[in-house]
């Protein structure tokens, strides 16, 4: 039962976490290719 509810929660906070990251992620990219593009280095 507990574990059940358990796998459910972890299933739900995975999938948040993967939609929350995922602009970051982009954003990150964008920021990380532009400096390194511009600068030389990666960070």
């Amino acid at each position: 039962m507990f574990r059940a509810i358990a796998d459910v929660l972890r299933q739900i906070g995975g999938a948040v976490a993967t939609v929350v990251t995922l602009p970051f992620r982009a954003l990150a990219r964008l920021f990380g290719g532009a400096s390194s593009a511009g600068h030389g280095r990666r960070v």
